[in-house]
């Protein structure tokens, strides 16, 4: 399982360093982060003991979608979706559609934080 990562600065820097990006400016170097938060306080909340705990579980598991995750984990199912689709949005799960089923994947169980 690959490490993921994480940066933490400011919004404002964030979109500095995007623009500076975009503009051809700066080029990421490799080992940089590519996901970022604004503060230690966010980013806590989306890599807290349980949602570590979750990311085991998917990668030994490997459930067939939302509900049977849900089922092994003993959460209930809106609240371990909504918990997906934020671990979703900074690339640490990746959730599959398969006809009428969502499968959620772990990209990563170990994270390296960069605080700038």
């Amino acid at each position: 399982m690959k490490t993921i990562v994480i940066g933490i600065m400011t919004q404002e820097k964030i979109r500095e360093r995007m623009l500076s990006i975009a503009r051809g400016e700066y080029k990421p170097k490799p080992g940089e982060p590519k996901v970022w938060f604004t503060s230690m306080k966010s980013l806590a909340e989306v890599l807290s003991d349980d949602n570590r705990a979750l990311l085991r579980v998917i990668t030994e598991t490997k459930p067939k979608s939302i509900s049977a995750l849900a089922e092994t984990t003993g959460r209930k199912p809106g609240n371990l979706s909504r918990t997906l689709k934020t671990m979703s949005r900074y690339g640490i799960v990746d959730l599959k559609r398969d006809k009428n089923t969502v499968r959620p994947i772990a990209n990563a169980t170990r994270f390296r934080i960069v605080a700038a």
